[in-house]
Formats: structure tokens, C-alpha cells, sequence
């Protein structure tokens, strides 16, 4: 063995120790220590030296290391067998960027005459080559004799690429080969692909469903995101990033962020993993039943709108629904839209909570407070309100008295001048209106309202005239049971208790009087109370008697008269 060399600076330029100049001895140190290893390395041992999560680096005898990924010592199972200490033959495929030599554990031999590149084109096996240059279209190709490589089948992105392949080891496949013209064109790209695709198939071998992984976000698009595992490519669906709605990944992921998912499910035939985040926090409906109570109020946002109703976010992951029957107390309501939006924050009644399904059923009108809650009190009978006309039906009108409150004014009470057939004859949609409360039913939601009752009657006029105690002449229309129908007018009707019924017999001054008559007398005499036929007060009232009578009570609202004998 040499002895060592060793550089004294003040050291003349010879070395008197075997006589050997400078030059001399410069040159045996870069052979042994700065020697620049060729492409393809033929015959190379190398032992490793580390591995990490992506890598393997070995000692090759160079002051640079070489690496080799990981995934080449993958094995079916998906156990990584390599261990610090182990020799493997190599050879080099160029440096990567990173300044390391690129290895490979392939050896593949060159063919060494026409009749072995004859065999390997007609058996589709892969050969071994040195890239030599760049040429007009490709790359020329050493494989025992010169050949051609088309830069679309060389695995190059671009130009400078290709020139950093120049004096690579390479794998290759002869796709033409013309023995007469010494034509021979190979394909470095269908050899990636297809190493390519064991190495992802073995990767794919050693995972399982179920199976927390750490990888990288490669892409992003707008139904998912698309995750390194290392080697091979998971989706990360939209739906399975958070328990929450996530509307656009971007919104919540990066590219080039480091994320744990599990995987969900692994379709070898359709070479697809698909993999979830949210399954690895925990589910938000596990006490869903605890939180929530019937009856209580909560708050949330609005984060959809159907055609039957709005779903409310009340926390991360967990939705409730608003149906419209609970979106509002007026009939207005024709569609969710008009009462909610995308985005609104609302408050809202827990009607019921469903944990097995997942379901919470909201209320908005129940938080806003029923309407008929105290209508009794607001609108009693007998009562006037006053609201618009908001719908019209051929049996009446709609008014509206509230949000949430309407009454209905039948056809028959709209008006008493005259008989009309349909509503919309004297009513119009959106017309104020002044009705009187008839009947109140808050069991069943119902109003009854009439407008004729506000109109100014005979009997109106008629009350509006007198007092009690106003003695009154008229005319005794029908006696029965200690009481009689006095007639004080036209139209005017009221009640008079008489005691003992008296004889059925007319008088003979009343006898024969016609109504109209009769008509005429009352409207001349009633206001002061005396003319016309006059009897003692002692002489039983009979029917057709005009006599005196003695108003006792007055109700305007009931628009009711009671009267007594006066004479």
C-alpha cells in the first residue's frame, strides 16, 4: 500500500521521498479522491448510510453521497426493508438537485450486437443505455450502437432537462429497429411509467383502510384536494375535510400543507384512495341530545335554502331545519326565500332533537311568540279593527289585523245596501278597511268580521234620536207568552214585556189600517210620543194596536230597544 500523502506548504514542488514531481503526485490524489464518477457506474457497492421518510442515501465511495427513494424498498406488504449497513449494487443516473448521485438498483445490460438488439425489440425487454447528446428532436442514445430517442418518449419536461440527462445511465425500450438502415429509435418514458406504476402499486399494497396517514396537499380543486402520501395520491373530498360546511377547499387547505388523514376507502380497480380529516376530531352529534332542549332558544346561521324549508348552522357540523310551516304565523309565507337568507343569523325554538338521525327541527315563528296568544284581549266581540284587504275569495275577505292575524269578513256581512255576488264587487286588494269583530275562535285560529254592522240603520237613527225613558208611539205586531213585537218604524222591531196576552180580537180602530197606513202614522207621531189611536194602559195590548210605549233601555252596540206600556 502507498504511504499517505501529505501537502507541506513549505514543501518544495518535488518530493524528494520517491522523486516524483508535483504534477505526478496531484494527479494520483484527484484520481483516488476527487474522481468524478461516469454515468452508470457498472460494478458500484453501495452501503447505506441513512433513511429517512422519503429517502434511502448510501456510500458509494465518492465524496458525494447517492440516494435512492424510498419506495424502491417497498415491499408487497408495505414494510420499508432497508436498515443502516446494507449493500446493495448500484448505478448512477446523474445528479439530482439537491447535488446528490441519483441511483438506481437496476442493471441492465446493453446488447452487444445486432442480433441481441434484434431479441430485446422483439421481446419488449428492457435495455440499458447512455445518453451521449442532444440532437434536432431528442436525444441520441448509446445502447451498444447509436440510437435515437424522441424528446416526447425521453421523461424531459423541457430542453434543459434534456441536457442534464447527457451522460446517464438510462432504461430504455426499443420501439423501431430498421437492421438495414441501422435505424433504431427507443423510449425511456414507457419504463418510467411503468416503474412508476409498481411503485405505486406497492405503495397502495401496504395501505389499509382505516389508516392514519401524514401526507402533503399536492392540488386543489374545487370538489376536493389531492394528497401526497408519500408516493401515491389520495382525494380528500370537499364533504369529508370538517365537520362543518366547507364550501371551497382553498378556503381552509394550502398547497404544500402537511395534514393527517385517514383513509376511507381504497379502490384498486379504479386506483383510487379516498381519505377524510374530519374523522379524526370528534363527531359533533355524540352529545347533541345534552345540548339541545326542546322548548329552548339558540342562535345560528342560515347556511341553505330549499323549496321546503332553511337549514340553520348551530355549530360546526351540526344543522338544523326550519320548515316552512315553522317559518312564520302569516300566510304570506309562500316560499323559504321570502322570510330567510343565505347567511342571515336568526333565532330559533328547538322543536325536536333526533341524534340517531341527525336531526334537529327548528322553529322561527315559535321565537318570534304566537300572535294568538292574548287575541282575545286585543280583539274582543263586538270590537272595531281596521287592516287591509289582503286576499279575496268567492265566499268573503281576508283583512289582516296582525302579523300572523287575519280575519275573515263573509260576503253576506260586507254590506247591507245591496246583495253582491263576489267580494271583489266592492272590495279591492290592498284596501284599508273598518269592520266589527262578530266571533273569535282561537282554537281554531278564526276571526269573524262584518262591515255592514258599522253601517249607519234605521235603527241606528232611530237611537241615536232618543233616551230612555222617551215616550214613543207603536204599533203592537204580535203578542205571545207575556210579551209582544212592537213596531216603533219601518224596519224598527223591538221587545215589550205586556204581562197576560190580551184578546185576539183587532181593535176597530186599527182594524183595516194598512201597512203603509200605518207607516205614515208611526213616522209622524213616534217622536212625540202621542197621536193616533190611544187605549188605557189598564186595556190589554192585542195585536194591530197602535199605542204608547215608554223606552226602558238602549244598547247601540247590540242595537236593541226594550219598551214598556205607557199608557
Amino acid at each position: 500500500m502507498p504511504n499517505p500523502i501529505t501537502m507541506d506548504p513549505d514543501a518544495s514542488p518535488t518530493t524528494p521521498e520517491h522523486g516524483e514531481d508535483f504534477a505526478d503526485i496531484l494527479s494520483q490524489y484527484e484520481q483516488s479522491h476527487l474522481h468524478k464518477p461516469q454515468a452508470g457506474g457498472a460494478g458500484l457497492e453501495g452501503t447505506v448510510v441513512a433513511v429517512s421518510g422519503e429517502h434511502v442515501f448510501f456510500d458509494i465511495g465518492f465524496k458525494i453521497e447517492g440516494v435512492m427513494p424510498v419506495a424502491e424498498f417497498r415491499e408487497p406488504g408495505g414494510q420499508i426493508n432497508v436498515r443502516v449497513g446494507d449493500k446493495f449494487p448500484v448505478s448512477i443516473q446523474g445528479r439530482n438537485d439537491e447535488g446528490y448521485y441519483q441511483l438506481s438498483k437496476v442493471q441492465v445490460a446493453r446488447p452487444k450486437d445486432w442480433s441481441s438488439l434484434e431479441a430485446a425489440f422483439n421481446e419488449k425487454r428492457t435495455i440499458g443505455g447512455v445518453v451521449s447528446g442532444v440532437v434536432k428532436g431528442g436525444l441520441s442514445v448509446d445502447i451498444g450502437v447509436r440510437a435515437f430517442m424522441p424528446a416526447s418518449r425521453s421523461g424531459a419536461r423541457d430542453v434543459p432537462d434534456m441536457e442534464k440527462m447527457v451522460g446517464q445511465e438510462i432504461t430504455c425500450r426499443i420501439i423501431k429497429l430498421d437492421v438495414a438502415d441501422e435505424d433504431v429509435v427507443v423510449d425511456r418514458r414507457v419504463v418510467l411509467e411503468e416503474e412508476e406504476t409498481r411503485a405505486r402499486e406497492a405503495l397502495v399494497a401496504g395501505l389499509k383502510e382505516g389508516a392514519v396517514m401524514h401526507g402533503t396537499v399536492r392540488s386543489l380543486t374545487d370538489y376536493g384536494a389531492f394528497v401526497d402520501l408519500g408516493g401515491v395520491d389520495g382525494l380528500l373530498h370537499v364533504a369529508e375535510i370538517s365537520w362543518a360546511r366547507v364550501n371551497k377547499p382553498a378556503d381552509v387547505l394550502a398547497i404544500g400543507q402537511e395534514v393527517d388523514v385517514q383513509i376511507l376507502k381504497i379502490d384498486t380497480q379504479k386506483r383510487r384512495i379516498s381519505l377524510g380529516m374530519k374523522q379524526l376530531q370528534p363527531h359533533p352529534w355524540e352529545q347533541i341530545g345534552e345540548k339541545y332542549k326542546v322548548g329552548e332558544r339558540v342562535h345560528g346561521s342560515v347556511t341553505r335554502v330549499t323549496d321546503f324549508g332553511a337549514f340553520v348552522e348551530l355549530e360546526p357540523g351540526v344543522e338544523g331545519l326550519i320548515h316552512l310551516s315553522e317559518m312564520s304565523w302569516s300566510k304570506k309565507a309562500r316560499k323559504p326565500s321570502d322570510v330567510v337568507k343565505p347567511g342571515e343569523s336568526v333565532e330559533v325554538v328547538v322543536l325536536n332533537v333526533s341524534p340517531a338521525e341527525r336531526r334537529i327541527s327548528l322553529g322561527l315563528k315559535q321565537a318570534l311568540g304566537d300572535p294568538w296568544a292574548d287575541i282575545q284581549q286585543k280583539y274582543p266581540a263586538g270590537g272595531v279593527v281596521e287592516g287591509p284587504v289582503v286576499s279575496l275569495t268567492k265566499f268573503g275577505a281576508f283583512v289582516q289585523l296582525a302579523e300572523g292575524v287575519e280575519g275573515m269578513i263573509h260576503v253576506g256581512d260586507i254590506t247591507a245596501e245591496k246583495r253582491i255576488n263576489h267580494p271583489q264587487d266592492v272590495l279591492k286588494m290592498g284596501q284599508t278597511v273598518r269592520a266589527q269583530v262578530l266571533d273569535v275562535d282561537v282554537p281554531k285560529r278564526r276571526i269573524r268580521l262584518g262591515m255592514k254592522q258599522l253601517q249607519p240603520t234605521s235603527i241606528d237613527e232611530y237611537i241615536a234620536e232618543h233616551k230612555e225613558g222617551d215616550v214613543v208611539t207603536g204599533r203592537v205586531a204580535d203578542v205571545s207568552g207575556g210579551r209582544a213585537k212592537v213596531e216603533l218604524g219601518e224596519g224598527i222591531q223591538v221587545a215589550c214585556k205586556i204581562g197576560e196576552a190580551g184578546q185576539p180580537e183587532e181593535e176597530a180602530a186599527s182594524a183595516g189600517m194598512d201597512v203603509g197606513s200605518l207607516s205614515s202614522l208611526l213616522s209622524a207621531k213616534w217622536k212625540g210620543g202621542g197621536g193616533g189611536v190611544r187605549v188605557s194602559k189598564r186595556e190589554p195590548a192585542r195585536a194591530g194596536q197602535i199605542r204608547s210605549f215608554r223606552i226602558v233601555k238602549l244598547d247601540p252596540g247590540a242595537k236593541k230597544i226594550e219598551v214598556e206600556l205607557a199608557s
